[in-house]
Formats: structure tokens, C-alpha cells, sequence
């Protein structure tokens, strides 16, 4: 008889686990988004003179160094997760040493007195959250069956982006950037203990642990998009139009300064994050919903990423700041059914439940890899080929491509 951690679930979850994994997801991303939105840009600005770089430029080798880490971390700790037989389940064990390693990497970030370890502190953020973030991730596939999917997938999409508006609010109310990672430190450590304490993991018995082989274990890392055309298809679709929305937020707040000269731009980071949230929390769950009620995936896909596309088009023709305040609420609009149905429809396509977190990591590269990518591409347009118009009609054609390739995947309806 198969495990019960390597069953395909039937059971629906109910919704206190659902509540519990949604706010261990909020904790995470309240790791990555205080830094991301608010903190390092400060730490940039603080640390470019003498550097020879632009405040614009350390902060994309910053944060483009830490994806890199990213990469490489998420499948990695999936693998690992995948072959854990500790007493409390394949997941939770990398759940709490993730978050406890996270918190402490960002008190690093918080003593960082220079560029040196601010890179190092990033990176040790990006290492041990991706761990964490790679068991909650795989926790879906093993404990939801597949019609429930959307709805769940809806709800860790609003923690996603309640994570990003708590992390930005923490690093903007904390008084300081020092203040503003403790903060996001203690919350992170925090925010997973409702679901590590109060609900019990699925464990993987050794005798249905596969025997360990380096050479087996480093190629399990690549699946061959002409064995899994669907896995493929379904990777490159997510990271193309992750890679438009990373486009359009990494120089969020310097874009308000330099070319809306806005008052008081880390406010006005704080006033779009909370649009697109809002409008965000409309969609997300109840596209899930609608998408487990139809039994479709794709068609929700793609007409969000056209909408996404449209509206960073408006982004590059309409620079105001009523412009900035519509496009955030489309963006969330079309972001939270995206975000919501395509989980759903990664997880439709995953080849063996052996591998899941594996295999959601390997996915997840399509998440981290943007954040590589988009510094490369940007800081050139920003700096010498045009300019913020320039940048955000670049970042709608990807978004584009990514919503025309999901027709491209035939095994999900």
C-alpha cells in the first residue's frame, strides 16, 4: 500500500488548517517584503557613496546576489524535505529551523554596517526563508486534494501579499531601519508557530525513502520539458509574468522620487502596496473559488496576465500619481486570480508525489529567477536606454508572452 505522505489526498482540509499554513505564509513573505520594499533601498542609499555604484545599482547586485541564493535554495530544501522521517513529518521540521534561521539573518541585516554584510545578511534571508517557504509550499499537494486547490491556493496567495503590505507597514512604522528588521524578525519567528504546534505533519516512514545517490539526487533537479511538456509550459508561463511584475517593482520607490517627485515616496510605496492588496484580497480567493467550482485553470491564467500587461502599459504612458494609484489596483486585480488559480494549476502538473517539494522548488526557481533577471534587464534601461517608459513597456511585453504560452499546456483544462 502507497504511504499516507505519498497519497494523492482526498480528504478536504478544514478551515483552521487552512488559517494556520496561510499565516505561517504571511510570516515568511513579512521576512522578504520589509526588506525588499522599504529597508535595503534605505541600507542602498546609505552605503552607495564611496562605492562608485548608484544607489540604483548596489541595490540590484543586493538583491539580484540574494535571488541568486534563492535559486538554488528553495528546490534544494524541497528535495531535502521530501526525504525527511523526523517524528513531526516531512515538512515541519524545515518550517521551524527556516523561520528561526530567518529571523536571525535579518537581525544580521539589522547590525549591517556596510555593503559586505548586507550581502551576506540578504543571502542568509533568502537561504533559510526559502527553506521554510519550500515546506509550506509542498504541504498542499500533500494534505489538499485537487478540487480544493484553487480556494486554498487563493488564500496563501492574500498571505502573500498581507505578508508585503505587514513587512512594508513594519519597516515603515518602526522608526528605523535597524528597527524595522527587528520587527520583521520577530514576526517571522513568530507568525509559524500556529501551525507547527497545533496541526501534525504527514511522515515519510524510511522504508519509503529512496536510497541515497548523489548522482540520482543531483539530476532528480531537472525535469525534461520534452518528458513533462505540461511542467514546462507551466514553469514558463509563471516566470514570465513574475518576471514583468518584478520589473515593474524594483525601483518602485525610486521611480516616486526621481520621476513623480513625490512627496514623501516610502509613504507613497506604503499607499500602492495597500491599493493593490485591496484589490488583490477581492480576487484571490474568490477566483480560486470559481476556478474549483468550473473545474478550468487556463483560461483564468491567462486573461489575468493580459490584464497585468495592460496595465503596465498605463504604468509607461500615464506617469502620475492618480496613474500609479489605477494601475496598483489593476494590477492586483488581475495579480490575485492569477496568483490563486496558477498555484492550482502548478500543482495539476507535478509528476510524482515522491518529489513534490522537489518539484514545487524546482517551480518556485520561476518565482526566484525574476528577481536575477529583472536587475540585470532594468538597471541598464533605467540608466541608458530610455528610461522608467521605457522599462514598463518592456516589462508588459514579457508579461504578455506569459499569458499567450499557458494555451500551450494540454494536460490541464
Amino acid at each position: 500500500m502507497t504511504a499516507p505522505a505519498l497519497q494523492e489526498p482526498v480528504e478536504r482540509v478544514g478551515r483552521g488548517w487552512t488559517a494556520g499554513l496561510s499565516l505561517a505564509n504571511v510570516a515568511i513573505w513579512v521576512g522578504w517584503y520589509g526588506p525588499l520594499q522599504i529597508l535595503l533601498a534605505r541600507q542602498a542609499e546609505d552605503f552607495a557613496p564611496g562605492t562608485g555604484m548608484s544607489k540604483e545599482t548596489l541595490l540590484a547586485w543586493v538583491t539580484g546576489v540574494g535571488a541568486a541564493v534563492s535559486l538554488a535554495a528553495n528546490p534544494f530544501f524541497g528535495a531535502l524535505s521530501d526525504r525527511t522521517t523526523a517524528r513531526w513529518g516531512r515538512r515541519t521540521p524545515w518550517i521551524v529551523a527556516g523561520a528561526a534561521g530567518g529571523a536571525l539573518s535579518l537581525l544580521i541585516l539589522a547590525g549591517a554596517d556596510g555593503l559586505g554584510l548586507m550581502v551576506v545578511g540578504w543571502c542568509l534571508v533568502q537561504l533559510t526563508l526559502n527553506a521554510a517557504f519550500a515546506a509550506v509550499t509542498a504541504a498542499v499537494p500533500d494534505r489538499v486534494p485537487r478540487l480544493q486547490r484553487g480556494v486554498v491556493g487563493g488564500w496563501l496567495g492574500a498571505a502573500q501579499i498581507l505578508g508585503a503590505v505587514a513587512g512594508t507597514g513594519l519597516a515603515t512604522a518602526a522608526g528605523g531601519i535597524a528597527a524595522g528588521y527587528v520587527a520583521c524578525a520577530v514576526f517571522t519567528l513568530a507568525g509559524v508557530l500556529p501551525y507547527v504546534l497545533r496541526y501534525e505533519d504527514l511522515r515519510l516512514v524510511p522504508a519509503d525513502r529512496p536510497p541515497w545517490v548523489r548522482r540520482s539526487f543531483v539530476r532528480g533537479f531537472w525535469l525534461s520539458p520534452r518528458r513533462y511538456p505540461d511542467f514546462g509550459w507551466a514553469w514558463l508561463t509563471r516566470f514570465l509574468i513574475n518576471l514583468s511584475n518584478a520589473l515593474v517593482l524594483l525601483y518602485l520607490l525610486y521611480y516616486l522620487r526621481d520621476r513623480l517627485h513625490h512627496d514623501d515616496p516610502e509613504q507613497g510605496v506604503l499607499i500602492l502596496t495597500a491599493v493593490d492588496s485591496v484589490a488583490l484580497l477581492a480576487t484571490v480567493v474568490v477566483g480560486g473559488i470559481w476556478s474549483d467550482r468550473v473545474g478550468r485553470r487556463k483560461p483564468f491564467v491567462k486573461w489575468s496576465g493580459v490584464l497585468m500587461a495592460v496595465a503596465t502599459v498605463l504604468l509607461a504612458v500615464w506617469q502620475t500619481w492618480t496613474g500609479a494609484i489605477v494601475v496598483a489596483a489593476l494590477l492586483g486585480v488581475a495579480l490575485g486570480v492569477f496568483m490563486s488559480v496558477d498555484f492550482a494549476l502548478m500543482t495539476d502538473v507535478l509528476p510524482k508525489a515522491l518529489d513534490r517539494g522537489k518539484d514545487l522548488g524546482v517551480i518556485n526557481i520561476a518565482n526566484a529567477l525574476p528577481q536575477v533577471a529583472a536587475p540585470a534587464l532594468a538597471a541598464p534601461i533605467v540608466t541608458h536606454l530610455g528610461g522608467y517608459r521605457v522599462l514598463y513597456l518592456v516589462a508588459a511585453v514579457v508579461g504578455l508572452a506569459g499569458a499567450v504560452l499557458v494555451g500551450r499546456i494540454r494536460g490541464v483544462d
